[in-house]
C-alpha cells in the first residue's frame, strides 16, 4: 500500500516488525502528538504479529495502518480540485469552463468518470474548422445533435419534438439572407440532391422563406432575431418532420454558435499518456519529461472492469521536487530494514536502541536518538516520564510489551537499569503486573506450535550487510521448544529457499525457549562462516546457542567476528 497523504509525520518501525517496531512507533507518535502538537500518524511497513496484535486488543488500539512504500506518488502530488469536461459537452460550454479557469488543456471524461483524453485548447479550435474548403457543401457541413444547437442557442423548439436519441447529425448550413427567389432555387438544389433531410435553414423573421423550407422537408429551421413562427408553419413542421428552433440571438450570432454546438469527443486523438494513482513520481519523471503532452491525468484503476477512473492531474512542472514524505524512524537506522523508499523521504528523527548502519542521510539537521538500552520503547516510555507528558493507559501497555518482548523481562543481557525503571512505571500506568503480563504475552501467539514456516523466518527478520557479505538473522521467541525438532526440516528448506531468492551468504533463524535462555539456531549458507560460529553444532544445519537469546548483542556480534575469522583463515590458506 501507498500513502493516501502526506500531511501526518509517519512514525513506523523497521520491516518484518516485531513488538518493539510497532509498539515504539504507537507510542512515540502519540508523544509527538501530545508534546508538540505535530500531526503524527504511526504505520507498519509488514504484518502484524499474533502477539502484536493481542497486545493491541487488550490496549483498546487499533493496529497501525499499513504502508508498504512511502515514496511520493502521483496521487500525492495531483491536484485534487480540477476541471474537466464530459466527451459529450459542447465546443461553447469547453471554451468557456477553460477561458473562466484559464487554464490552456483539460481532461475529457465519460459521464462516469472514466479519462477519455486530454483536450488542448489548439485541439477546440479544430471544431470550427469545416473538414474542406470548396464551392461544395463540405465548407457548410456541421457535426452537430439537434439537441446540442438547441442547448447552445438556449432556444425554444416550436415545430417537430427532438429526436429520441442525441445523435450527432451531418448537416448541411444554410442561411437565408438572400432573395426569396434565390433562397427558393438554392432549396430546390440541394431537395434534387436528395440532401434536404440534412439542411439546417438559419433565417430571420421571414415567413415566406420559413414556410419554403418547411415544404422542402429540411432537418431544422432555424429562426433568429427572438422573432416567432406561425402557427400553420409550426404546424406543417410538425407534419413534415421538421424541427424548428427559435433563437434570441441575430443571424450572424446564430451561425456561430451552431457551430460552437459540435461536441468535444471529435477533437480527441487517440494518444495521450496517462498516470495510475499509485506510480511514484521518480519512476514517472524520466517517462513524462520528454513528452510533448504538459497535462497528465491521474487514474485508478478498476480491478474488474480495468475503468480507468480520474482522481486528478498534474502538470510537468510537479515532477521538479515533489514534497517528500516527512518519517520518523523507530528500532532501526539502517536503509536496508527501513520501508521502501525512505531514501526519497524526508527523515526528520531516528530513535534506536541498534548499531549505527550509517547511511541514513538529510538535507537538514535531524533528531537522533540512539542508546545501548533494551528496547526503542525504553526510549520513548523515557521521553514521556521526564517531561512530564501524559501518557495514556493502552499506550503505556503498548510500550510494556516492547521493552518486555525485546528484553525478554528483564532477563537479556541486553537489558539496563533504565530499562527496569521504566517498566516498573510503564506497568503502573497500565495497570499491569510485569510477571504475568509477561506470560500471557509470549503465551498469545506461539509461531512454533500454529504459525506457517513463512511466519517463522518472516515474523521479525532483519537484513544485514556486513564486510561485504549480505546476511539475514530471523528471530521467534517462544516458551518452549518442544515442537523444534517436527518442524527442522522444512524450516531448513525455507531458509534455503529465501537465501537463494534473496541472494544472502548467510541466513539465520534462531529459535529462543525464553524460559530456558537457549536458543536452538537454523542455519545455512557459507559454511567457512558457519563452522567458526561459537555455539555447538549439534545436527546438519541446526546450531545449540546455550544463554543466547539476544540477536542485537549476542547472534549478530558473533555473526561479524565468524566473517572476520572466516576471511583471516581464507588469507591464511592462500
Amino acid at each position: 500500500m501507498t500513502l493516501k497523504s502526506q500531511k501526518p509525520t509517519y512514525v513506523v518501525g523497521h520491516l518484518n516488525p516485531d513488538t518493539d517496531a510497532i509498539c515504539a512507533a504507537i507510542g512515540q507518535a502519540e508523544y509527538l502528538r501530545a508534546s508538540e502538537g505535530v500531526d503524527a500518524m504511526a504505520i507498519r511497513c509488514g504484518d502484524i504479529p499474533s502477539r502484536v496484535a493481542w497486545v493491541l486488543e487488550q490496549a483498546g488500539i487499533e493496529a497501525p495502518p499499513l504502508v508498504s512504500d512511502v515514496r511520493t506518488t502521483a496521487e500525492l502530488i495531483c491536484e485534487k480540485d480540477y476541471v474537466a469536461v464530459r466527451e459529450g459537452d459542447t465546443f461553447l460550454s469547453v471554451y468557456r469552463a477553460m477561458q473562466n479557469s484559464e487554464v490552456k488543456s483539460v481532461p475529457v471524461v465519460s459521464d462516469d468518470n472514466e479519462i477519455r483524453g486530454i483536450l488542448q485548447f489548439t485541439d477546440l479550435m479544430q471544431l470550427l474548422m469545416p473538414p474542406s474548403i470548396d464551392t461544395g457543401y463540405n465548407v457548410k457541413t456541421v457535426h452537430a445533435s439537434p439537441q446540442k444547437i438547441l442547448e447552445t442557442l438556449d432556444g425554444e423548439l416550436a415545430g417537430a419534438d427532438l429526436p429520441d436519441q442525441d445523435v450527432e447529425e451531418e448537416l448541411i448550413m444554410f442561411v437565408g439572407a438572400s432573395s426569396e427567389r434565390t433562397v427558393g432555387d438554392s432549396l430546390a438544389r440541394v431537395k434534387n440532391d436528395g440532401l434536404s433531410n440534412k439542411q439546417i435553414v438559419i433565417c430571420g423573421d421571414r415567413p415566406k422563406m420559413q414556410e419554403t423550407a418547411v415544404d422542402h422537408g429540411v432537418r431544422l429551421l432555424v429562426v433568429t432575431g427572438g422573432s416567432q413562427v406561425d402557427a400553420e408553419v409550426c404546424k406543417a413542421a410538425r407534419e413534415k418532420g421538421v424541427i424548428v428552433i427559435l433563437s434570441k440571438y441575430d443571424t450572424a450570432t446564430t451561425v456561430q454558435l451552431v457551430r460552437c454546438s459540435r461536441v468535444v469527443k471529435n477533437a480527441l486523438g487517440d494518444e495521450f499518456l496517462c498516470v495510475e494513482a499509485t506510480e511514484a513520481v521518480s519512476d514517472i519523471r524520466k517517462r513524462l519529461s520528454a513528452a510533448r503532452q504538459d497535462l497528465f491525468p491521474v487514474v485508478k484503476i478498476k480491478a474488474r472492469s480495468g475503468a480507468r477512473k480520474l482522481v486528478g492531474v498534474f502538470r510537468k512542472s510537479a515532477l521538479v521536487d515533489p514534497p517528500r514524505t516527512r518519517l520518523v524512524l523507530v528500532d532501526h537506522n539502517e536503509y536496508s530494514q527501513a520501508v521502501r523508499g525512505v531514501e526519497e523521504a524526508e527523515v526528520v528523527e531516528v530513535i534506536d536502541h541498534h548499531r549505527l548502519g550509517g547511511n541514513v542521510v538529510s538535507r537538514e539537521p535531524i533528531r537522533f536518538l540512539n542508546e545501548p538500552v533494551g528496547s526503542s520503547s525504553t526510549l520513548v516510555a523515557r521521553k514521556f516520564r521526564y517531561l512530564g507528558v501524559p501518557l495514556s493507559r493502552g499506550v503505556a501497555m503498548c510500550l510494556c510489551a516492547g521493552l518486555i518482548s525485546d528484553t525478554l523481562n528483564l532477563t537479556s543481557p541486553t537489558t539496563t537499569d533504565l530499562d527496569r525503571d521504566m517498566l516498573a512505571w510503564l506497568c503502573d500506568i497500565a495497570g499491569v503486573q510485569a510477571e504475568k503480563f509477561t506470560h500471557d504475552f509470549f503465551a498469545s501467539g506461539s509461531l512454533l506450535l500454529k504459525g506457517t514456516v513463512d511466519e517463522l523466518i518472516g515474523t521479525d527478520r532483519k537484513e544485514f550487510n556486513e564486510s561485504g557479505k549480505f546476511i539475514s538473522i530471523s528471530q521467534v521467541e517462544e516458551m518452549s521448544l518442544e515442537k523444534f525438532d517436527e518442524r527442522c526440516d522444512e524450516m531448513v528448506d525455507s531458509l534455503k529457499k529465501l537465501s537463494e531468492n534473496k541472494g544472502y551468504d548467510l541466513a539465520l533463524l534462531a529459535v529462543t525457549d525464553i524460559t530456558k535462555h537457549h536458543s536452538r539456531i537454523v542455519a545455512v549458507g557459507d559454511p567457512k562462516i558457519i563452522d567458526v560460529l561459537p555455539f555447538e553444532n549439534s545436527s546438519d544445519y541446526v546450531l545449540e546457542a546455550s544463554g543466547v537469546v539476544s540477536r542485537k548483542k549476542q547472534i549478530f556480534p558473533a555473526v561479524c567476528r565468524a566473517i572476520q575469522d572466516a576471511a583471516a583463515t581464507s588469507i591464511e590458506v592462500v
